[in-house]
């Protein structure tokens, strides 16, 4: 492996029926062409050596001697490879024949033959192969060697378990992949002959995606294509790799020129969830005591070249937005349905009819708001009980105060506007402070005063303060603890920044056209985001802005994205990170230096965390004390830094 990625392959080269020579040449051109490209495992179709549609020719011996010498020639083929591939073949043995995968490597074969043999509708392959029950093993004659034949057998191939199963295998009910990875095998090769049917294609991708889910694995399918008999059955060559539910890489069926689909396996995140998700752990134990499977002892290759290499996997720069419209749309929409499912059950059960909520004109207040509005909706609550309150101090602008108001008015809810520069003033006075002097005290000072405000009039009112920050203000400490870091309920508290405009933006879809609503919507879309805490510059234009202090919030949420969702290393998401943005994006010295501030950041600002309001999570990662992340607040950050500096 490099950097904890395995490079595979899935192929399905040409193949003419009951011709070996040619089907043999096709694999070995495919082969070097593989080793070119730096590939370690590869998987080929179900019976490619001699074509899956020989029907009757199975039961001929020159057609089975043939394949023999074709798979000693790829045996002595594979001592020159560091690739380790398997290929499928009939294979004799005691008067039975088998529907055999070859696993090959370094001049070693292993057979593993196929369990399940469909006998159903268009297929009738018992006529020809015996099945091999799970946890078999035979010692087999070829070409005067002996060779083992099993199933449940996993392999050591470059510091990675492989797992092999052949085509109906993985239709039924407990496919032999799910012991193979309960036993530790971490990618699963499936070599297939699977003709196309109509919405067959669609089926077999949600298959695949659910079995690497469930086992949580890679699986590489490679399934029969061009040169097939076409006599009752039609193979499209299907070459698709999944990884963890996610189909990483497909080609293009139907086209004998796009037969191979080559991926790097994230092999370190599989590992990493597995560790974290205990209860597949309790599964193996209860499911395979008995030893379905038998491991290989020792690594028979070990990977020796450690020097970088480009990835060739598409690693996403928003991990946490959708990039097609429909799926961001499909996204919003759900996260504002938890969002509002959430605040109604909590109004709901504390018989609360009114909340109030600081509007800046920021995006983060104007999600909170325009979900609290759904939601009081949906309970059939006056929207006259949502009290917004705008608070103008020293830094805010005129573009946000006026978003802020006239999106009170069109949403129709109670609006309060209180100045806090007098009171904040008066408080300077009483702490001798310099008011000319802008630092931390004269920024939490104001906002501690909006909070304080929003606290009374939600005793005043007998509601709650709805909070409005964000995951990823949240990871970066980017709060002022016991002002706006305070509420009754955060619910934005697993919305991360990259994804708010997003869902701002849905609202901004769905509001009239012409209507005040939707333009002050687009609007707060483009402001800059700030917390105004400073003074705006001579134009009356924002000054302060928060991603040159803290960083760009996309580098944060990648990193964010990262660290709690896997738990990578820093090295590993720099890596990632020089892969998903482009040197003029951002430059190397870019990437370390904000990646170095988030771990900074994210280390000394749990303190935060560990006291955060209830809030509901919406997604795959989220920093709720009482949920996905528990830290102490005093863990050292040091190991991380140092390595994010490197």
């Amino acid at each position: 492996m490099h950097s904890g990625f395995l490079r595979v392959a899935a192929a399905a080269p040409t193949v003419r029926v009951a011709d070996v020579d040619f089907n043999l040449s096709q694999i070995k051109a495919k082969l070097t062409e593989l080793e070119a490209n730096g590939v370690e495992v590869a998987v080929f179709p179900e019976m490619c050596l001699t074509a899956y549609t020989c029907a009757d020719l199975f039961h001929n011996s020159t057609l089975l001697d043939a394949a023999v010498k074709a798979l000693i020639e790829l045996r002595d083929l594979s001592r020159t490879l560091s690739l380790h591939f398997a290929v499928g073949l009939p294979v004799r043995h005691a008067g039975a024949l088998y529907n055999c995968a070859a696993f090959l490597r370094n001049g070693r074969v292993d057979l593993v033959a196929k369990t399940y043999i469909p006998n159903y509708n268009e297929f009738y392959e018992r006529r020809w192969w015996r099945p091999l029950q799970e946890g078999e093993s035979l010692r087999v004659d070829i070409a005067g060697e002996q060779f083992e034949m099993s199933t449940g057998h996993i392999f050591n191939s470059h510091g990675v378990k492989i797992g092999l199963e052949i085509c109906e295998d993985l239709w039924v009910p407990i496919p032999p992949s799910s012991r193979l990875a309960m036993q530790g095998a971490q990618v699963i090769l499936n070599l297939s002959a699977s003709d196309d049917l109509i919405g067959k294609y669609a089926y077999l991708q949600s298959l695949l995606r659910q079995q690497s889910a469930r086992c949580l694995c890679a699986y590489a399918y490679a399934g029969a294509g061009w040169g097939e008999s076409s006599t009752d059955l039609t193979f499209d060559g299907k070459a698709i790799i999944a990884e963890n539910g996610t189909i990483l890489k497909a080609n293009r069926r139907w086209d004998p020129a796009d037969n191979t689909s080559i991926v790097d396996i994230d092999v370190e995140a599989l590992d990493r969830d597995r560790i974290h998700t205990t209860t597949f752990a309790d599964c193996a134990q209860a499911e395979c005591h008995n030893r379905f499977c038998i491991c290989e002892a020792e690594e028979t290759t070990p990977c020796t070249t450690t020097a970088p290499r480009t990835l060739m996997r598409y690693v996403d720069p928003h991990p946490f937005v959708p990039s097609s419209d429909a799926e961001r749309r499909e996204r919003c929409e759900e996260i504002i349905n938890i969002q509002v499912a959430a605040l109604a059950k909590r109004l709901d059960a504390i018989h609360c009819s009114t909340l109030t909520v600081g509007i800046s004109g920021g995006l983060d207040s104007t999600l909170a708001l325009l979900v609290a509005a759904r939601t009081f909706d949906r309970l059939g609550l006056d929207r006259k009980g949502i009290i917004g309150v705008t608070m103008p101090g020293f830094g805010t602008t005129d573009r946000t105060h006026t978003n802020a108001v006239e999106l009170m008015e069109g949403l129709g809810v109670s609006m309060r506007e209180i100045s806090i520069a007098a009171a904040v003033t008066q408080h300077f006075k009483d702490i001798n402070h310099d008011p000319t002097i802008h630092d931390v005290t004269y920024e939490n000072s104001q906002a501690r005063q909006r909070t304080l405000l929003l606290m009374d009039i939600a005793n005043q009112t007998g509601g709650i303060v709805l909070g409005t920050g964000d995951l990823s203000e949240l990871a970066l400490g980017w709060a002022t603890y016991n002002g706006d870091h305070m509420s009754m309920y955060g619910v934005n508290a697993g919305v991360p920044k990259t994804l708010v405009k997003y869902l701002v933006g849905y609202f901004a879809d769905e509001a009239p056209a012409d209507s005040t609503v939707r333009r002050c919507l687009l609007d707060i879309i483009d402001t800059p985001i700030s917390p105004e805490l400073i003074p705006a510059d001579s134009n009356g234009n924002i000054k302060q802005k928060t991603e040159d202090l803290v960083g760009p919030y996309e580098l944060h949420d990648f990193f964010l994205y990262y660290t709690l969702r896997f738990g990578f290393t820093p090295e590993r998401i720099y890596l990632l990170a020089r892969h998903a943005f482009t040197a003029e994006e951002y430059p190397d010295e870019t990437i370390r230096h904000w990646l170095s501030t988030f771990f900074r950041r994210f280390f000394s600002q749990q303190f935060k965390r560990s006291c955060l309001p209830d809030g509901p999570k919406v997604g795959s990662v989220c920093l709720s004390p009482r949920g996905d992340w528990r830290m102490p607040s005093d863990a050292s950050s040091a190991l991380w830094r140092t390595s994010a500096t490197l």
